[in-house]
């Protein structure tokens, strides 16, 4: 399971035109799910996103986490993070997981994620057309990857 964590100050799903979910300060995650991904790379990745300290305490350090700033979440489930491209140049997604694999565990992510920061969170839906905005702070971008926790 990866993710791509954007510290933003804002961001937004549009879906068919229409506003879906939208945060202020806090993290856009882009979540890719693999097939080979169970709830223990859920679990791990959850809670080192909820965890991980990369907004800024009273002395300008990177020292404090969205759980402690009681920032905001937007999760959107993006599959093309397992893109292959060895081989030509169009990309293959071939190890992104089918959505009777991904679905469960998108929708597990969200429920511990919301679990973790104790608070409800914003999504987009799963396989949508999505249009997502965001104002990136800092700019702060981190990539995870629950098969390399190190």
């Amino acid at each position: 399971m990866r993710a791509i964590i954007q510290r933003v100050t804002q961001a937004a799903v549009k879906i068919d035109g229409k506003t879906y979910g939208e945060i202020n300060n806090g993290l856009l995650v882009l979540l890719g799910i693999e097939e080979n991904d169970t709830t223990t790379d859920v679990e791990w990745l959850s809670k080192k996103t909820v965890q991980m300290r990369i907004f800024s305490d009273e002395h300008g350090k990177m020292n404090l986490s969205v759980q402690d700033i009681k920032g905001e979440i937007l999760v959107i489930s993006q599959f093309t993070l397992f893109a292959s491209t060895k081989k030509g140049n169009r990309p293959s997604f071939i190890r992104s997981a089918k959505p009777d694999i991904a679905i469960p565990l998108y929708e597990r992510f969200i429920g511990e994620t919301e679990k973790n920061i104790g608070r409800k969170i914003q999504t987009g839906i799963f396989g949508a057309d999505m249009k997502v905005t965001l104002l990136n702070d800092g700019p702060v971008t981190i990539y995870l990857d629950s098969k390399n926790p190190e």
